[in-house]
Protein backbone atom coordinates (compact mmCIF):
# COMPACT_ATOMS: atom_id res chain seq x y z
CA UNK A 1 0.00 0.00 0.00
CA UNK A 2 1.46 3.52 -0.65
CA UNK A 3 2.14 5.11 2.62
CA UNK A 4 -0.69 7.49 1.78
CA UNK A 5 -3.52 5.08 1.61
CA UNK A 6 -1.43 3.71 4.65
CA UNK A 7 -1.89 6.37 6.51
CA UNK A 8 -5.79 6.66 5.40
CA UNK A 9 -6.24 3.15 6.94
CA UNK A 10 -5.05 4.38 10.34
CA UNK A 11 -6.98 8.02 10.39
CA UNK A 12 -9.97 5.40 9.37
CA UNK A 13 -9.58 2.79 12.59
CA UNK A 14 -8.52 5.75 14.98
CA UNK A 15 -12.12 7.86 14.17
CA UNK A 16 -13.50 4.25 14.47
CA UNK A 17 -11.78 3.96 18.19
CA UNK A 18 -12.22 7.59 19.33
CA UNK A 19 -15.79 7.20 18.29
CA UNK A 20 -16.56 5.04 21.50
CA UNK A 21 -14.92 8.02 23.90
CA UNK A 22 -17.35 10.41 21.58
CA UNK A 23 -20.34 8.38 22.39
CA UNK A 24 -19.48 8.17 25.59
CA UNK A 25 -19.59 11.76 25.73
CA UNK A 26 -22.60 11.84 23.91
CA UNK A 27 -24.60 9.95 26.26
CA UNK A 28 -24.30 12.86 28.55
CA UNK A 29 -26.27 14.92 25.92
CA UNK A 30 -29.10 12.82 25.03
CA UNK A 31 -30.75 9.67 25.68
CA UNK A 32 -29.23 6.77 24.14
CA UNK A 33 -32.16 5.68 21.49
CA UNK A 34 -32.56 9.02 20.35
CA UNK A 35 -29.16 9.44 20.12
CA UNK A 36 -28.62 6.73 17.94
CA UNK A 37 -31.66 7.74 15.73
CA UNK A 38 -30.15 10.85 15.57
CA UNK A 39 -26.74 9.42 14.39
CA UNK A 40 -28.52 7.61 11.11
CA UNK A 41 -30.87 10.41 10.40
CA UNK A 42 -27.78 12.78 10.00
CA UNK A 43 -25.65 9.80 8.34
CA UNK A 44 -28.56 9.45 5.85
CA UNK A 45 -29.82 13.34 4.79
CA UNK A 46 -28.85 15.01 2.77
CA UNK A 47 -26.02 11.83 1.60
CA UNK A 48 -29.24 9.70 0.56
CA UNK A 49 -29.55 12.06 -2.45
CA UNK A 50 -26.40 12.04 -3.88
CA UNK A 51 -25.36 8.20 -4.04
CA UNK A 52 -28.18 6.96 -6.04
CA UNK A 53 -30.42 4.39 -5.55
CA UNK A 54 -29.85 1.02 -3.63
CA UNK A 55 -27.60 -1.14 -5.88
CA UNK A 56 -28.85 -3.95 -3.73
CA UNK A 57 -32.58 -5.86 -3.29
CA UNK A 58 -34.85 -3.58 -0.18
CA UNK A 59 -34.35 -7.15 1.99
CA UNK A 60 -31.05 -6.74 2.62
CA UNK A 61 -30.81 -2.80 3.23
CA UNK A 62 -33.87 -3.47 5.81
CA UNK A 63 -32.05 -6.47 6.84
CA UNK A 64 -28.83 -4.65 7.76
CA UNK A 65 -30.33 -1.26 8.84
CA UNK A 66 -32.44 -3.30 11.46
CA UNK A 67 -29.91 -5.91 12.51
CA UNK A 68 -27.42 -3.21 12.63
CA UNK A 69 -28.94 0.38 13.39
CA UNK A 70 -31.55 -0.82 15.35
CA UNK A 71 -30.42 -3.89 17.17
CA UNK A 72 -26.45 -3.48 17.53
CA UNK A 73 -26.40 0.36 18.08
CA UNK A 74 -29.18 0.18 20.06
CA UNK A 75 -27.97 -2.29 22.41
CA UNK A 76 -24.39 -0.70 22.25
CA UNK A 77 -25.61 2.82 23.26
CA UNK A 78 -27.99 1.41 26.29
CA UNK A 79 -25.62 -0.73 27.65
CA UNK A 80 -22.76 2.28 27.29
CA UNK A 81 -25.47 4.29 29.11
CA UNK A 82 -25.83 1.64 31.80
CA UNK A 83 -22.39 2.22 32.66
CA UNK A 84 -20.43 0.06 30.32
CA UNK A 85 -16.92 1.71 29.66
CA UNK A 86 -15.88 3.04 26.39
CA UNK A 87 -12.48 1.26 26.32
CA UNK A 88 -14.15 -1.83 26.81
CA UNK A 89 -16.55 -1.91 24.72
CA UNK A 90 -13.97 -1.42 21.99
CA UNK A 91 -12.63 -3.92 23.04
CA UNK A 92 -15.66 -6.34 23.72
CA UNK A 93 -17.58 -5.61 20.39
CA UNK A 94 -14.38 -7.58 18.69
CA UNK A 95 -16.16 -10.67 19.94
CA UNK A 96 -18.56 -10.33 16.70
CA UNK A 97 -15.76 -11.94 14.21
CA UNK A 98 -17.11 -15.30 16.86
CA UNK A 99 -20.35 -14.77 16.30
CA UNK A 100 -19.82 -14.01 12.62
CA UNK A 101 -18.53 -17.07 12.07
CA UNK A 102 -20.39 -19.01 13.36
CA UNK A 103 -23.71 -17.80 11.45
CA UNK A 104 -21.44 -17.85 8.67
CA UNK A 105 -20.95 -21.69 9.05
CA UNK A 106 -25.38 -22.19 10.01
CA UNK A 107 -26.49 -19.49 7.12
CA UNK A 108 -24.00 -19.81 4.76
CA UNK A 109 -22.31 -23.38 5.05
CA UNK A 110 -18.46 -22.09 5.77
CA UNK A 111 -17.07 -24.28 7.96
CA UNK A 112 -14.53 -23.11 10.12
CA UNK A 113 -11.23 -24.82 10.28
CA UNK A 114 -8.58 -25.53 13.03
CA UNK A 115 -6.87 -22.73 13.54
CA UNK A 116 -9.86 -20.69 13.28
CA UNK A 117 -12.01 -22.83 16.38
CA UNK A 118 -9.00 -22.29 17.97
CA UNK A 119 -8.94 -18.75 17.45
CA UNK A 120 -12.53 -18.14 18.44
CA UNK A 121 -12.04 -20.33 21.65
CA UNK A 122 -9.14 -17.88 22.76
CA UNK A 123 -11.21 -15.12 21.93
CA UNK A 124 -13.87 -15.92 24.09
CA UNK A 125 -11.57 -16.89 27.03
CA UNK A 126 -10.51 -13.19 26.22
CA UNK A 127 -14.37 -12.32 26.77
CA UNK A 128 -14.25 -14.27 29.83
CA UNK A 129 -11.22 -12.65 31.44
CA UNK A 130 -12.79 -9.01 30.49
CA UNK A 131 -15.99 -10.27 32.24
CA UNK A 132 -14.78 -11.12 35.23
CA UNK A 133 -12.61 -7.72 35.28
CA UNK A 134 -16.35 -6.13 34.92
CA UNK A 135 -17.77 -8.24 37.27
CA UNK A 136 -15.63 -6.54 39.76
CA UNK A 137 -15.63 -2.94 38.74
CA UNK A 138 -19.16 -2.47 36.78
CA UNK A 139 -22.54 -3.42 36.09
CA UNK A 140 -22.65 -6.83 34.28
CA UNK A 141 -25.88 -6.07 32.78
CA UNK A 142 -24.69 -3.27 30.73
CA UNK A 143 -21.37 -6.05 29.81
CA UNK A 144 -24.13 -8.52 28.21
CA UNK A 145 -26.11 -5.86 26.34
CA UNK A 146 -22.67 -5.06 24.61
CA UNK A 147 -22.27 -8.63 23.66
CA UNK A 148 -25.52 -8.69 22.45
CA UNK A 149 -24.87 -5.86 20.42
CA UNK A 150 -22.03 -7.90 18.76
CA UNK A 151 -24.22 -11.23 18.03
CA UNK A 152 -26.69 -8.64 16.01
CA UNK A 153 -22.84 -7.24 14.45
CA UNK A 154 -22.60 -10.63 13.60
CA UNK A 155 -25.68 -11.57 12.09
CA UNK A 156 -25.50 -8.16 9.94
CA UNK A 157 -22.30 -9.04 8.65
CA UNK A 158 -23.61 -12.16 7.31
CA UNK A 159 -26.61 -10.29 5.85
CA UNK A 160 -23.96 -7.80 4.01
CA UNK A 161 -22.01 -11.12 2.83
CA UNK A 162 -25.49 -12.38 1.40
CA UNK A 163 -26.22 -8.55 -0.12
CA UNK A 164 -22.98 -8.56 -1.75
CA UNK A 165 -23.04 -4.50 -2.63
CA UNK A 166 -20.69 -3.26 -5.06
CA UNK A 167 -20.89 -0.32 -3.43
CA UNK A 168 -20.41 0.17 0.48
CA UNK A 169 -20.75 3.75 0.95
CA UNK A 170 -24.11 3.37 -0.69
CA UNK A 171 -25.28 0.53 1.16
CA UNK A 172 -24.29 1.90 4.18
CA UNK A 173 -26.07 5.48 3.44
CA UNK A 174 -29.00 3.79 2.55
CA UNK A 175 -28.94 1.11 5.37
CA UNK A 176 -28.76 4.02 7.60
CA UNK A 177 -32.25 5.48 6.82
CA UNK A 178 -33.71 2.49 7.94
CA UNK A 179 -33.13 2.65 12.11
CA UNK A 180 -34.42 5.73 11.96
CA UNK A 181 -38.36 5.70 13.02
CA UNK A 182 -37.87 2.27 14.78
CA UNK A 183 -35.30 3.92 17.29
CA UNK A 184 -37.45 7.01 17.59
CA UNK A 185 -40.69 4.52 18.13
CA UNK A 186 -38.45 2.81 20.95
CA UNK A 187 -37.14 6.11 21.91
CA UNK A 188 -40.61 7.39 22.82
CA UNK A 189 -41.77 4.19 24.21
CA UNK A 190 -38.74 3.16 26.68
CA UNK A 191 -37.23 6.96 27.08
CA UNK A 192 -40.27 9.00 26.92
CA UNK A 193 -41.35 12.21 24.65
CA UNK A 194 -40.02 14.59 27.69
CA UNK A 195 -36.51 13.21 28.11
CA UNK A 196 -36.39 13.78 23.92
CA UNK A 197 -37.53 17.09 23.75
CA UNK A 198 -35.28 18.20 26.64
CA UNK A 199 -32.79 17.43 24.72
CA UNK A 200 -33.75 18.24 21.99
CA UNK A 201 -34.35 22.06 23.20
CA UNK A 202 -30.44 21.73 24.96
CA UNK A 203 -28.82 20.85 21.62
CA UNK A 204 -25.95 23.37 21.89
CA UNK A 205 -22.09 23.40 19.89
CA UNK A 206 -20.89 20.61 21.47
CA UNK A 207 -24.01 18.22 21.13
CA UNK A 208 -23.94 18.83 17.32
CA UNK A 209 -20.68 18.37 17.07
CA UNK A 210 -20.66 15.02 18.56
CA UNK A 211 -23.80 14.12 16.10
CA UNK A 212 -21.93 15.24 13.30
CA UNK A 213 -19.09 12.85 14.28
CA UNK A 214 -20.33 9.89 14.76
CA UNK A 215 -22.93 10.59 11.58
CA UNK A 216 -20.36 12.14 8.92
CA UNK A 217 -16.81 11.53 10.79
CA UNK A 218 -17.42 7.55 11.11
CA UNK A 219 -19.77 6.61 8.87
CA UNK A 220 -19.82 8.37 5.92
CA UNK A 221 -16.29 9.46 6.05
CA UNK A 222 -15.05 6.45 7.75
CA UNK A 223 -16.87 3.95 5.40
CA UNK A 224 -16.25 5.66 2.10
CA UNK A 225 -12.26 5.85 2.78
CA UNK A 226 -12.74 2.16 3.88
CA UNK A 227 -14.39 1.07 0.67
CA UNK A 228 -12.08 3.23 -1.45
CA UNK A 229 -9.05 1.28 0.36
CA UNK A 230 -11.15 -2.19 -0.60
CA UNK A 231 -11.26 -1.05 -3.85
CA UNK A 232 -8.03 -0.44 -4.54
CA UNK A 233 -5.97 -3.29 -2.34
CA UNK A 234 -6.95 -6.62 -1.86
CA UNK A 235 -8.62 -6.88 1.79
CA UNK A 236 -6.09 -8.94 3.09
CA UNK A 237 -4.04 -6.03 3.07
CA UNK A 238 -6.79 -3.73 4.46
CA UNK A 239 -8.51 -5.59 7.00
CA UNK A 240 -6.05 -6.32 9.73
CA UNK A 241 -6.31 -2.56 10.53
CA UNK A 242 -9.36 -2.79 11.67
CA UNK A 243 -7.07 -4.60 14.65
CA UNK A 244 -6.06 -1.06 15.58
CA UNK A 245 -9.63 -0.08 16.86
CA UNK A 246 -9.57 -1.44 20.14
CA UNK A 247 -6.49 0.21 20.60
CA UNK A 248 -7.24 3.42 19.81
CA UNK A 249 -10.54 3.21 21.40
CA UNK A 250 -8.64 1.91 24.63
CA UNK A 251 -5.99 4.36 24.32
CA UNK A 252 -8.25 7.22 24.12
CA UNK A 253 -10.98 6.56 26.78
CA UNK A 254 -7.92 6.08 29.31
CA UNK A 255 -6.43 9.52 28.17
CA UNK A 256 -9.60 11.38 27.71
CA UNK A 257 -12.36 9.67 30.18
CA UNK A 258 -9.58 8.32 32.94
CA UNK A 259 -10.71 4.87 32.47
CA UNK A 260 -8.22 2.27 34.36
CA UNK A 261 -6.72 -0.22 32.12
CA UNK A 262 -6.24 -3.20 34.75
CA UNK A 263 -4.24 -6.16 34.27
CA UNK A 264 -6.81 -8.11 33.76
CA UNK A 265 -8.40 -5.81 31.13
CA UNK A 266 -4.81 -6.08 29.29
CA UNK A 267 -5.15 -9.62 29.32
CA UNK A 268 -8.36 -9.92 28.35
CA UNK A 269 -7.14 -7.59 25.48
CA UNK A 270 -4.32 -9.79 24.12
CA UNK A 271 -6.81 -12.79 24.59
CA UNK A 272 -9.30 -11.36 22.48
CA UNK A 273 -7.58 -9.28 19.72
CA UNK A 274 -5.08 -12.41 19.11
CA UNK A 275 -7.89 -14.83 19.22
CA UNK A 276 -9.59 -12.82 16.91
CA UNK A 277 -6.90 -12.39 14.72
CA UNK A 278 -6.48 -16.44 14.60
CA UNK A 279 -9.93 -16.65 13.58
CA UNK A 280 -10.23 -14.72 10.94
CA UNK A 281 -7.21 -16.01 9.08
CA UNK A 282 -8.22 -17.34 5.97
CA UNK A 283 -8.54 -21.09 4.76
CA UNK A 284 -5.11 -22.27 4.55
CA UNK A 285 -3.00 -18.80 5.77
CA UNK A 286 -2.08 -21.10 8.90
CA UNK A 287 -0.12 -23.84 6.76
CA UNK A 288 1.55 -20.77 4.61
CA UNK A 289 4.24 -18.42 4.96
CA UNK A 290 2.87 -16.51 7.77
CA UNK A 291 0.77 -13.26 6.49
CA UNK A 292 -0.97 -10.97 8.29
CA UNK A 293 -4.06 -12.11 10.34
CA UNK A 294 -7.51 -10.38 8.97
CA UNK A 295 -9.66 -9.58 12.05
CA UNK A 296 -14.07 -9.14 10.86
CA UNK A 297 -14.11 -5.64 10.37
CA UNK A 298 -16.88 -3.30 10.11
CA UNK A 299 -20.14 -4.34 7.65
CA UNK A 300 -18.57 -2.06 4.85
CA UNK A 301 -15.72 -4.42 4.49
CA UNK A 302 -18.03 -7.70 3.97
CA UNK A 303 -19.81 -6.47 1.67
CA UNK A 304 -17.05 -5.24 -0.42
CA UNK A 305 -15.36 -8.61 -0.07
CA UNK A 306 -18.44 -10.56 -1.53
CA UNK A 307 -17.49 -8.91 -5.18
CA UNK A 308 -13.49 -10.05 -4.78
CA UNK A 309 -12.92 -13.74 -6.04
CA UNK A 310 -9.27 -13.82 -4.00
CA UNK A 311 -11.54 -13.17 -0.60
CA UNK A 312 -14.47 -15.42 -1.23
CA UNK A 313 -13.55 -17.76 1.25
CA UNK A 314 -12.69 -15.36 4.59
CA UNK A 315 -15.82 -13.71 6.09
CA UNK A 316 -13.85 -12.67 9.12
CA UNK A 317 -14.22 -2.72 11.52
CA UNK A 318 -16.60 0.10 15.77
CA UNK A 319 -18.03 2.13 15.36
CA UNK A 320 -19.67 2.01 16.56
Amino acid sequence: MRPAHIALAVLVTALWGVNFVVIEIGLGHFPPLLFSALRFLVAALPAVFFVGRPKVAWKWVIGVGLALGVAKFGLLFVGMNQGMPAGLSSLVLQIQAVFTALFAAVALGERPGRTRLLGMGVALAGIAVAAVDEGTSGPLAAFALVIAAAVFWGVSNVLTRKASPPDALNFMVWVSTVPVLPLLGLSLLFEGPSAGLAALRALDGAGAAIILYVAWGTTVFGFGAWGFLLRRYPASSVAPFSLLVPVFGMSAAALVLGESLSPLRWCAAVLLVGGVALASLPRGAAAAVPAPALTLPPPAVAASRGTRGDTRADLSPRDA
